[in-house]
């Protein structure tokens, strides 16, 4: 199981100069911390962001790593995605590099 130190560190080398989301996103990983991306900008704080999607870390894990599909996930409720749905979306390519 990977720290949240190493999670945040994947994005940042996944992000960039720039995420490629246009919006801000946040992770809440449920008592487990938090992932904050604003262009090229990753951190652990709690800030507002367009879209917020809250996942335990062991299934953010699982997706990272396959093992998880994320639209299943959201379908059985293990994903939830509050505010800007587009910027969601935009993921794919962003977890894609981290894998």
């Amino acid at each position: 199981m990977a720290t949240l130190q190493e999670i945040t560190d994947r994005f940042k080398a996944a992000v960039g100069a720039d995420s490629g989301l246009g919006k801000t996103l946040k992770f809440d990983l449920k008592g487990d911390g938090f992932i904050h991306i604003d262009g090229g900008s990753v951190t652990n704080e709690d800030l507002p962001a367009d879209c917020t999607i809250v996942v335990s870390k062991d299934d953010f894990e699982a997706m990272g790593e396959g093992k998880l599909d994320p639209t299943m996930a959201f379908m059985q409720g293990k994903i939830k995605v509050n505010g800007d749905m587009s910027v969601a979306m935009k993921l794919q390519p962003l977890m894609a590099k981290m894998a």
